[in-house]
């Protein structure tokens, strides 16, 4: 039977992707039917091995809207309810694997009340052989095939008599019959061959390989019962369909999995929700560049290297703007210009970072370089020469600059997706920086915090706002190290990937520039020394400040000379 299946699927196009077998135990070939996805299931066995195997696709949960059991047809119609200790189910468990399974046979009995050769209808014999078993015939082997096996002596006793007939014209007698007379069995043969005639299980007919041809009854397990849902007829290749078929979630289960490709766009109201917060920061950073601006002549300000703080601001803003590519995605562009997007929020970043990150890691450096030496060694203190800083912040963002240009000749950035797991959903993803450039700029926040620690006690005049410096290098440094490795992990989700770095960037460049900068203006504003400044100008010129800064250069450079000569004079002592 298998193979006669195997053969008719293919010539109809169709596919049989996976077999099981088993001997005794049905257990694993059921869970590997589970495993391979199976989802249309022909069933080749006895009554017996059906509970066995009911039994274990109810344990497997291989049953349902998403699956179709096809079966042998002439079961008794209450299999599944005979109790069996072979199986562990109970009957309810049992009649739930098998609702809306799918039996097919052949017409046994003869749907028709048309009388049939031997002058009796089919519900004639039935009521005929109920009378002489006299029992349930459910509970009575072979009752259901009882009209074939009737039709069958039918069907001998017709060949036979037309035999009869033919060998009388050739002076035989079907009493010379033996298994060696081909004749005789050419004769018997040819008679059955040609026998049809109408019997109780319906019209009776073979083909030349011998086998009845005759009506597939097609039944459907209702809610405990048999429904008759449909018939075949092979000698006329004619279905009669009553359309009474019912599917557990409405429509028969697909065949297989079905693969819907989708691309997952990120929450827009997300987007908009930090677009918002990426505004502002930058107008902030806009007026923190201008405040400073304005009041560089204020001995205040100009005290914290305020070219540095124009960076940081300026930086904050870059990376700021850093935020609106990382949100676009395939829903605002098409395929073409995503590449120029992913350059966008890597330059944007990178120079952002070092222009801000980086003028306040050269102050602290600076800090620590020239305040944190030996007592024995003050002397050797050198003067702040600002040039100098500005070259570091210059040498800082000019290794960004070099990177990235090396990497987008030698690797240029392009669109990648990622299959989703079990949704098959695939967001678009920016490759990944190297490794080297994570770990460049790791190992400067690292520093960063290192030197804020060492430098917390020191107090200059010279870079006023060091302090202020260092707890932003702080909050900085901590957001970065944690959100860096966590949208790598989350980078197929785009929405978490999306939050973490954008707030990240937003949170970073609110601390900074609130640390660094309301302190002065509320100083200014509280102290309204903008304005004294402002008249000491007009008053003196330009060149007070400079003049001022040289006598306190002074003044300490003779601090340490008489400090110098004390302790030597102590020595002698």
């Amino acid at each position: 039977t298998l193979d006669d299946l195997d053969q008719r699927v293919k010539e109809a196009g169709l596919e049989i992707t996976f077999r099981q077998s088993f001997f005794s135990d049905p257990a694993a070939p059921v869970r590997n039917l589970k495993r391979q996805d199976a989802r249309i299931i022909v069933g080749l066995f006895y009554e017996t091995e059906a509970r066995k195997v009911f039994c274990e696709v109810y344990k497997e949960k291989l049953y349902g809207k998403k699956y179709v059991w096809f079966l042998i047809g002439w079961y008794a119609d209450n299999w599944f309810r005979i109790k069996d200790p072979a199986i562990n189910c109970t009957e309810a468990e049992m009649a739930e694997a098998v609702e809306g399974h799918v039996t097919t046979e052949i017409v046994m009995l003869n749907p028709e009340n048309t009388r049939s050769i031997s002058n009796m209808t089919s519900q004639e014999f039935i009521e005929k052989l109920q009378k002489r078993l006299g029992k349930n015939p459910e509970e009575t082997g072979g009752f259901q095939e009882a009209p074939l096996a009737y039709d069958a002596i039918w069907a001998l006793a017709l060949a036979l008599n037309k035999t009869s007939a033919e060998l009388v014209k050739k002076g035989l007698r079907l009493e010379d019959f033996n298994y060696n007379n081909k004749n005789i069995t050419d004769e018997i043969y040819r008679a059955l061959n040609s026998s049809a005639f109408e019997g109780v299980s319906g019209h009776v007919v073979f083909d030349a390989s011998g086998s009845r041809m005759a009506w597939t009854l097609i039944e459907q397990l209702q809610g405990g019962v048999y429904k008759k849902i449909g018939y075949y007829d092979s000698t006329k290749d004619n279905l009669s369909w009553y359309n009474n078929d019912k599917w557990i979630g409405g429509a028969p289960p697909a065949d297989y999995t079905k693969v819907i490709t989708t691309f997952r766009f990120l929450s827009q109201k997300l987007f908009i929700s930090v677009s918002v917060l990426a505004s502002l920061g930058i107008l902030l950073a806009i007026i923190c560049l201008a405040f400073n601006i304005y009041n560089g002549h204020v001995r205040y300000i100009q005290n914290s290297q305020p070219y540095l703080n124009n960076m940081t601001a300026v930086g904050c803003t870059l990376a700021l703007a850093a935020v609106f590519p990382l949100g676009l995605d395939g829903y605002h562009i098409g395929p073409g210009l995503f590449p120029f997007v992913c350059q966008a929020r890597l330059w944007l970043l990178g120079l952002g970072f070092s222009l801000a990150y980086g003028s306040m890691f050269t102050k602290i450096w600076w800090v620590h370089t020239v305040f944190t030496k030996k007592e024995d060694k003050k002397e050797k203190r050198k003067t702040l020469e600002p040039w100098k800083l500005y070259a570091t912040v210059g040498l800082l963002v000019g290794l960004d600059v070099v990177t990235l240009i090396i990497w987008q000749i030698v690797d240029p950035l392009h669109r990648t997706i990622e299959v989703g797991g079990s949704i098959f959903d695939h967001p678009w993803l920016c490759l990944s920086p190297p490794g080297i450039f994570y770990g460049f700029k790791g190992l400067l926040l690292l520093l960063g915090i290192f030197l804020a620690y060492e430098t917390k006690s020191v107090s200059t005049e010279k870079i006023n706002d060091h302090r202020a410096v260092g707890m932003a290098i702080y909050n900085v440094a901590v957001l970065c190290l944690i959100t860096a490795p966590v949208t790598m992990i989350l980078s197929s989700q785009q929405d978490a990937a999306f939050a973490f770095a954008s707030l990240a960037v937003v949170f970073s460049s609110y601390i900074t520039l609130v640390v660094l900068f309301v302190p002065k203006m509320r100083r200014l504003i509280t102290r309204g020394e903008w304005q004294s400044e402002q008249q000491d100008t007009m008053k003196t010129g330009s060149s007070t400040n400079n003049n001022e800064e040289e006598k306190s250069r002074l003044l300490e450079k003779e601090n340490r000379e008489l400090e110098k000569i004390i302790a030597e004079v102590g020595v002698r002592v």
